[in-house]
């Protein structure tokens, strides 16, 4: 943030932290990596890449991020604990531009049911952290959880000792979406007003539990904050984060009700950081979201379709072709060469090594075979099938379906391991219950379906068909995606995925995530 600049909003992306959160949207360090190329492209300011102590691959995805991504400031959270500090200082060391975000509890049932502390201690204990996190680096940011629910005299002197002690940046969560806008504004300005240290930067971290995070962040802004922390699609805890496409979209639509703020965000890069999320997540956006939903754009009213012929601002405030959505376009077909798909690939933000363009080309040859044409979206699909870093303990090597209005639906699957493969069949209430029984008897793993959706990723008969699943394997819950041009082949694509990070996941567990704010 420039200094002499005070209309700039800082944007803090949490997507790769505290987005990952979300039950059933880890990623894989491949999957990360992707993200945070694309979280470059898209030129927010701070990108919060993990909470290194809380795993090794968390550590291993933050210290990564930090040697790989040049341009944003790379940021690990650590509690106000010693080694969680040292670790998030380790993770962060290769990274030009770092920032450590060290937090703890500011509301009383926070420190006396969670921390089991006292008011003082935890101020102790907050100074103490942010003065070792300034031997790692001069880029400090704390938090208190729960500020909303907190005493505001109380907040005053927490944050006034941890300012004094180093920190740079103060957040203050509405970390249970409790808040709504008029009193998260006073908040915002009671403690800018309150905490007499020069020079910080008031950031706010909103979840939406009612619905209100985008607008009390705004009103934070209003009310002089200058950093906000977002997730992409407004993924996150519960019922998530601040939408950070929503956000900088409000921003540079009614900014001038804002104070003429305004964010370095390079909004045509939010449609695809939107699609690459969802895929590598799993999370389907809603078709009504605003700025990214498919509807977004769409008119379907003759009154509405009329205005929009004759003057587009009769009905729309925002421009499609501002976030990045001015049509999908054909770029490949099957006679595309190996170097047409690379530097196609690059354009979309990909690095791919010499192994990694060949394994897609393959894919993308066969794909070629069964589409007409081939949209950047069906690549970006490609890529997430490319992501998953987890041994493919299964493969699915041959499918066979018969299904119809009057007769019963079976499936004949072969699935290879290693060298060995396993055929069988079975018959299922319609093609796609079939062929995950069948995949169920081949393996001896049974799979409890929680949740399962279809969508296009382009428009066409011959779209890509992309299935996302969420597979309960005893307690434990994964999600995960596949695709192709035939729904069952996805489906059974997807199922496998999941049970492959499954077995992934038995065979290495990490010991459990912390979550926090």
């Amino acid at each position: 943030m420039k200094k002499n600049d005070k209309n700039q909003v800082v944007i803090f992306d949490t997507t790769l932290r505290d987005g990952e959160q979300c039950p059933g949207a880890t990623m894989n360090l491949h999957e990360k990596m992707e993200v945070a190329r694309q979280l470059a492209r898209l030129n927010v300011d701070i990108i919060e890449a993990g909470f290194p102590i809380a795993s090794p691959g968390d550590f291993d995805a933050v210290n990564q991020i930090a040697k790989t991504i040049k341009g944003p400031v790379i940021c690990g959270l650590a509690r106000t604990i010693e080694k969680d500090i040292v670790r998030a200082g380790e993770a962060l060391a290769p990274a030009k531009r770092r920032r450590i975000h060290t937090f703890s509890s500011g509301s009383d049932i926070h420190l006396e049911k969670m921390m089991r502390t006292t008011r003082a201690v935890n101020i102790e204990r907050s100074a103490k952290a942010v003065k070792l996190a300034r031997t790692f680096t001069d880029d400090v940011e704390y938090s208190a959880q729960d500020t909303t629910r907190s005493d505001r005299e109380y907040l005053v002197d927490l944050y006034t000792a941890c300012a004094e002690a180093g920190a740079t940046t103060l957040n203050i969560p509405d970390t249970v979406g409790y808040a709504i806008p008029d009193e998260y504004a006073e908040l915002i300005a009671f403690l800018i007003d309150r905490v007499k240290v020069p020079g910080l930067i008031y950031s706010v971290h909103c979840h939406d539990d009612l619905g209100m995070a985008v607008a009390n962040s705004l009103a934070a802004v209003k009310a002089g904050a200058r950093q906000v922390e977002c997730t992409i699609n407004g993924i996150g805890e519960r019922a998530g984060n601040t939408s950070l496409e929503e956000v900088v979209m409000a921003m540079r639509t009614r900014g001038d009700s804002l104070g003429n703020v305004w964010t370095g965000i390079n909004t045509k890069e939010i449609m695809r950081s939107s699609r690459l999320v969802s895929r590598m997540t799993g999370f389907v956006v809603q078709r009504n979201k605003a700025v990214v939903g498919a509807n977004a754009f769409a008119h379907e009213s003759g009154i509405h379709q009329d205005g929009v012929l004759k003057h587009r601002q009769t009905y729309e405030i925002m421009v499609p072709e501002d976030i990045g959505l001015s049509g999908t376009e054909l770029v490949l077909g099957k006679h595309s060469g190996r170097h047409a798909l690379g530097a196609h690939m690059h354009k979309l933000g990909f690095v791919l090594n010499e192994e990694e363009l060949n394994a897609v080309y393959e894919k993308f040859k066969v794909l070629a075979d069964r589409k007409k044409v081939v949209f950047d979206d069906d690549l970006m699909s490609l890529m997430q099938e490319q992501a998953s870093d987890a041994p493919k303990v299964f493969a699915l090597d041959y499918l066979r379906v018969t299904a119809g209005t009057d007769a019963l639906s079976t499936a004949t699957v072969r699935l290879k391991k290693g060298d060995e493969s396993f055929l069988d069949a079975a018959c299922g209430d319609g093609p796609v219950d079939a062929t995950l029984k069948v995949i169920d008897r081949i393996t001896g793993i049974h799979g409890e379906l929680e949740d399962y959706s279809l969508q296009a990723v382009t428009k066409g008969e011959d779209a890509v068909g992309e299935v996302s699943v969420r597979v309960k394997f005893g307690v434990e819950i994964v999600s995960a995606k596949g695709s192709s041009t035939d729904i069952v082949e996805a489906s059974a694509k997807a199922y496998l995925n999941a049970m492959n990070r499954y077995l992934f996941m038995k065979k290495f567990a990490s010991k459990k995530k912390i979550t926090a704010r």
